[in-house]
């Protein structure tokens, strides 16, 4: 059986690259959590304010970042280089959200930081106490 040229029914059984590489793209990007708008590869785990332990070795967290963060738009700089410690510095020249990254190993562990903005407004502390009474 021959179909019209003319038809207007879809032909699924074409490929379609361009949806599976947006498919792929969605998948990945949707999986990463963001911190104060600066990504955080997927397994990474919270271990204190801005501060993660991440799943991976130095090298590919390093590699993450820079397809993350490409190094021609957000530069580099080593901070530590130590027998035993490693530590790299992602500045973020758009000065939104936070500063930079910091990510670093010591002791066969890589954690990740994230360099909060200077000018951010912290919380105001609460103070409990008796409430001032105004004398005349």
């Amino acid at each position: 059986m021959t179909r019209p040229l003319d038809s207007l029914r879809p032909h699924f059984n074409k490929a379609r690259p361009l949806g599976a590489v947006l498919l792929a793209l969605w998948a990945t990007a949707s999986g990463a959590e963001l911190v104060n708008g600066a990504q955080i590869p997927d397994g990474a785990q919270k271990v204190g304010e801005n501060r993660y332990r991440a799943s991976r070795d130095f090298e590919a967290t390093l590699d993450y970042y820079k397809n993350v963060y490409p190094t021609s738009s957000y530069p580099r700089r080593s901070i530590v280089n130590q027998p035993g410690v490693k530590a790299v510095h992602i500045s973020n020249p758009s000065g939104k959200n936070f500063e930079g990254l910091n990510i670093y190993e010591a002791n066969e562990e890589v954690r990740i930081y994230v360099v909060p903005l200077q000018g951010a407004a912290k919380p105001a502390k609460k103070t409990e106490g008796k409430p001032v009474r105004k004398t005349k």
